[in-house]
């Protein structure tokens, strides 16, 4: 991957021949991340149910994960609840 963030062919090449197999992971702050199924999760990490190729992961987070901002940082902003 570049500087600018853009995929490499080098980078492209390598997810295309990529067969493991991936779960999504969530962590308190409810941000999400892939992990090789084959290695025990770091802590603080959980499991979300969703596995399968590091594209299809991919994927998923990005139709679930649709506010980027941690969840403290959404609470505080939400400021107090009233009763």
């Amino acid at each position: 991957m570049t500087s600018s963030g853009e995929q490499t062919e080098d980078d492209m090449s390598e997810e295309q021949t990529d067969e493991r197999i991936y779960t999504v992971v969530r962590n308190a702050e409810e941000q999400y991340s892939i992990w090789w199924v084959e290695r025990d999760l770091p802590a603080g990490w959980v499991e979300t149910g969703m596995c399968g190729t590091r594209s299809a992961c991919l994927a998923h987070i990005d139709q679930v994960w649709t506010d980027m901002r941690p969840l403290s940082l959404r609470e505080r902003m939400a400021g107090p609840r009233q009763a």
